[in-house]
């Protein structure tokens, strides 16, 4: 399974990035697809995730700013982050999961928020 995920960088406090991740290879029956992050002294906590039937879940410290999407034909999953703020700043982890619980990573992409 390869990932190609894309969108972190460097960004002010209030600004927006765009997250993308694609998924290629043999993969089946993908249940969920979604984002964790984990900054530097901090577990990797889940972002947001979005099932096949297309429920969505976000943490709570994002609710409101980040929007979850997803192209299926691609096997593509989006994350929009608007009003970003410092606390934002982390490794953002792709992760696409089958309906039999095995779960794929991506190897990552770095967000920094700062002025």
């Amino acid at each position: 399974v390869q990932f190609v995920e894309s969108g972190g960088g460097l960004v002010q406090p209030g600004g927006s990035l765009r997250l993308s991740c694609a998924v290629s290879g043999t993969i089946f029956n993908i249940n969920a697809m979604g984002w964790y992050r984990q900054a530097p002294g901090k577990q990797r906590e889940l972002v947001a995730g979005i099932t096949n039937g297309d429920s969505t879940n976000y943490a709570n410290s994002v609710k409101g700013r980040f929007t979850i999407s997803r192209a299926d034909a691609k096997n593509t999953v989006y994350l929009q982050m608007i009003s970003l703020k410092p606390e934002d700043t982390a490794v953002y982890y792709c992760f696409v999961e089958q309906t039999n619980r095995m779960t794929y990573w991506g190897r990552g992409t770095q967000v920094t928020v700062s002025s």
